[in-house]
């Protein structure tokens, strides 16, 4: 068989590739045989050898993508050369979302970390669900239920969050657990419930959990958020009144979140409600340089969270805790306690941050016990504290907050 044989004839451009101890000039050719050339140079530009070990720059990655994508798959996974090839591509773009696709278009096997990688660092976008529809499709439940349970509780709910936009009913079995278990991470928790409501299934199971008294209190708020935006008309009324609206400031209900995010409101006047003193925002979050650190710095949150996640993080605060500002408590030896978040932690000593911002240090040798707390450091009520139109403007300030171009 010929080299050549089973590509694909592209239009000309230019392109220059290296490979190895060559380099090929191959550009604005004219006719179907100097084009044709051009992808014979791609092919010994993929079958060439190249050392493993030798890292592919970018552009030769770029290089390398386009010429597979032009080659038939019968033909790279039929050609040791090809596939070793191929396999570089794909181990030097793991967990990127160009991955998924020529995983896809090479029925490429033994890539479900590769592809769950994709689907936890991109769980919005259409190649991240993609890819955890492979897994899902394939052999891969166990890889994906081992992420949710692990460690790891950051990637934990990113997989999560693709699972809930896959729209594939096996995600419900991952799902469902991750709800009512006690020791999973409230961020984890938010994303299984609201992937749940995408499910008619899962929707009413969690109207029951809130029925049946299991619904963790940290869970109540987003379950009720959730569930006011399903398309069944039925659960969003039941909804409503098992999850009753929270109160304002005069004690009045708020206006359901679906509707105050698309208020307008003043950041001017917003910025002013973040540094009073009655609101308390400044004393532990940061704005560029004003504020103090003891949450998480906001200096750029609207470029994190939308209007909707803004409110949920004001009125309920511990539905979802930002990986890393987890409330600890621990316990002495000699009967004191420390509470707060670990800041460092070496062999010897664990460094903690109270909720006045004050650094005390401990040496391990005196700690008893250490256990993570369910709420957050943050406390409830902030939205109290001020009226309903100064809420708004509140959140259109945060939202205003993003990275300068």
């Amino acid at each position: 068989m010929k080299p050549w044989r089973g590509l694909r004839w592209a239009r000309s451009s230019p392109l220059l590739i290296s490979t190895g101890h060559t380099s090929v000039l191959a550009g604005f050719f004219v006719g179907r045989y100097n084009t044709g050339m051009k992808w014979i140079a791609l092919f010994l530009g993929l079958t060439l050898p190249l050392p493993a070990s030798e890292p592919l720059p970018p552009e030769k990655v770029n290089t390398l993508i386009e010429a597979l994508g032009r080659l038939d798959p019968a033909l790279v996974n039929g050609n040791p050369a090809l596939k070793q090839r191929l396999n570089q591509v794909l181990d030097t773009v793991r967990g990127e979302p160009r991955l998924v696709g020529l995983v896809k278009k090479f029925k490429v096997t033994g890539r479900e970390a590769d592809l769950l990688a994709v689907a936890a660092r991109h769980p919005n976008d259409p190649a991240g669900v993609e890819a955890l529809a492979m897994v899902l499709g394939g052999d891969g439940l166990k890889s994906v239920n081992a992420l949710l349970t692990g460690n790891d509780a950051q990637q934990a709910a990113a997989v999560a969050r693709a699972l809930g936009n896959s729209n594939n009913q096996k995600v419900l079995p991952l799902l469902t657990p991750l709800v009512i278990h006690p020791n999973v991470h409230a961020n984890v928790r938010k994303e299984a419930l609201k992937g749940l409501a995408n499910f008619e299934t899962g929707a009413r199971q969690i109207l029951a959990w809130a029925k049946e008294g299991k619904l963790p209190q940290n869970a109540k708020f987003t379950a009720g958020l959730a569930l006011s935006t399903v398309r069944w008309p039925d659960i969003k009324a039941e909804a409503a009144k098992v999850f009753p609206r929270p109160p304002g400031a005069n004690a009045k209900p708020l206006p359901p979140v679906a509707e105050l995010v698309k208020r307008k409101g003043n950041v001017a006047n917003g910025a002013k409600v973040f540094l009073r003193e009655t609101a308390a925002c400044a004393r532990c979050h940061k704005v560029g340089a004003i504020g103090q650190e003891v949450g998480p710095a906001l200096t750029e949150i609207g470029d994190k969270l939308p209007k909707e996640e803004l409110y949920e993080a004001i009125i309920d605060p511990s539905a979802g805790i930002s990986f890393g500002y987890e409330a600890w408590l621990v316990t002495m030896k000699d009967g004191n306690a420390a509470f707060g978040i670990i800041q460092s932690e070496t062999d010897s000593e664990l460094e903690m941050k109270g909720p006045t911002g004050a650094v005390t240090r401990h040496a391990k040798a005196g700690i008893k016990s250490r256990q993570q707390q369910p709420l957050s450091l943050m406390p409830p009520g902030l939205h109290l504290t001020i009226k309903e139109e100064e809420l708004v403007d509140l959140i259109e300030y945060l939202a205003s907050l993003k990275k300068k171009p």
